[in-house]
């Protein structure tokens, strides 16, 4: 491979990235000047990176090229540039959760997903926006101001991990951090044409150093750390590491990524399915457009009606609901914008929270649903599903009263539903959408068998190699 010269570096895969240096043709310090160029060129127009970690990160890449050249190992992520989402702890670093009441709660020691990062040899380069109390589908704030999609204002950046998903796109780092507990790494995803798998329970550990009291049980069953890439093969790469164990976390699952290998040809139950929304044509192309992909790829896909769907989605949102009512409501009445509070009311009067017995009842449910995707994917081990029945949707559109709401969230309930029942999930672009607003990705969600992220990550890459990534697309645009 020839010398990488500087100009094209922020373009380079995390996969790349990392091959490059480890042969030598490209230094962790070289590397991270790129990123940090691009993001100073981009980023004003976006403001998908809210703080800049420039002295930082550049401080550690020489610290990782000494090390190199004195021999020492390396991660599989070694120099590799990455962002982190300001709703996880990093030594030293406001933990905002895009609330400014939050702007001075500085983080004693990393949160266990920054922790495995940085052992991999990644070299964190800024913290990326979200919105308040990182409970939107779209990403604004007082505190920080709007994220723009980087494919135009007609798009929404997605929510909550939207800056996450806006920066890794338009070059800004080639992995990016995020977290999900209703589609929150999905829907930015979907939004700029990332990829990405939300993991199963369990999988990442999570743990907020800087925390003062415990997270609710729907919380720490529906919530997970993960990570959105350019391409398919990038998460491949990243998610070994990704799962490490760390003791804080007392509820982590210590399984290898990598599960035993099925018999070929994985069966993948195929649906179309919106359950009463209208399916645009873009997304309907871009599901078939997957499905042949995987047919081709050697996969058996086949129509079939997953179950216990959408009452899973329904039940699961509106309990999470209840349970977020009880433990958050007087803190997002205390520091929520007037906005937040009016959208809250909105949730809760399209979604009405399951409040006592009712919430009790919906939460043992859970195992129900779960049991019936359990003994349903020991036939079809992967699923591919819409995310959401139409092209992404325009920015502040859940502010736009029920019409707005039921598009932009009440429709997601392939979202919500993977996450009440801890299922992995990914979500891939299958199709570049010419609209009369502009282009837009659409993207399709493939859910695997539980623990099994990387049949999730193996579907999307074999859809990946015969549709090609997004960024390409999008940096054309861009240019």
């Amino acid at each position: 491979m020839p010398q990488t010269t500087a100009p094209e570096v922020w373009r380079l895969t995390a996969a790349e990235t990392a091959a490059e240096i480890r042969a030598g043709r490209l230094s962790c310090a070289e590397a991270t000047d790129a990123a940090l160029a691009r993001m100073e060129a981009v980023n004003p127009g976006l403001n998908a990176v809210v703080e800049s970690l420039a002295e930082e990160a550049r401080a550690r890449a020489r610290a990782l090229d000494a090390a190199q050249a004195e021999g020492a190992p390396t991660g599989p992520l070694h120099g590799v540039p990455v962002t982190i989402k300001v709703n996880v702890d990093q030594t030293g670093h406001a933990t905002t959760n895009g609330v400014a009441a939050y702007r001075d709660v500085i983080a004693p020691d990393d949160a266990p997903v920054v922790t495995n990062l940085l052992r991999a040899g990644a070299v964190p380069i800024g913290r990326t926006n979200t919105p308040e109390f990182s409970f939107r589908a779209d990403t604004d704030n007082p505190l920080y101001g709007r994220t723009q999609n980087p494919w135009g204002a007609h798009i929404s950046p997605g929510g909550s991990s939207g800056g996450a998903g806006a920066a890794v796109m338009a070059g800004i780092g080639a992995l990016a951090h995020g977290n999900d507990i209703g589609g929150s790494l999905r829907f930015p995803a979907a939004a700029n044409g990332a990829v990405t798998v939300k993991p199963g329970l369990g999988r990442v550990p999570a743990f907020n150093p800087s925390q003062k009291a415990e997270r609710g049980m729907l919380a720490q069953a529906m919530s997970v750390q993960g990570l959105l890439a350019r391409t398919a093969t990038d998460l491949a790469l990243a998610m070994p590491a990704l799962i490490a164990a760390d003791p804080r976390d007392p509820f982590h699952v210590p399984l290898p990524y990598a599960g035993d290998r099925l018999e070929p040809p994985l069966r993948v139950a195929f649906t179309k399915d919106c359950f009463g929304f209208p399916l645009h044509p873009e997304v309907s192309a871009a599901l078939d457009a997957a499905a042949h992909a995987l047919s081709a790829a050697g996969y058996e896909v086949e129509e079939v009606a997953p179950p216990a769907m959408p009452e899973a989605a329904r039940v699961g949102y509106r309990a999470l609901m209840g349970e977020t009512k009880a433990l958050l409501g007087e803190e997002f009445a205390r520091h929520g914008s007037p906005a937040f509070q009016a959208l809250f009311e909105e949730y809760f009067r399209q979604y009405p929270p399951y409040e006592g017995a009712e919430l009790l009842d919906a939460m043992a449910r859970r195992s129900a649903f779960a049991r019936e995707w359990s003994r349903f994917q020991d036939r079809y081990p992967l699923a591919l599903t819409p995310f959401l029945s139409r092209p992404f949707f325009a920015p502040d559109r859940d502010l736009e009263g029920e019409e707005g709401m039921i598009e932009a969230l009440g429709s997601a309930l392939w979202s919500f539903a993977m996450n009440f029942m801890g299922l992995p999930a990914g979500n891939v672009p299958a199709r570049l959408a010419d609209l009369p607003q502009g282009p837009q990705p659409i993207g399709v969600q493939i859910v695997g068998r539980r623990w099994r992220e990387d049949l999730v990550v193996e579907a999307m890459t074999a859809i990946e190699a015969q549709i090609g990534p997004m960024a390409p697309h999008l940096w054309a645009r861009m240019d």
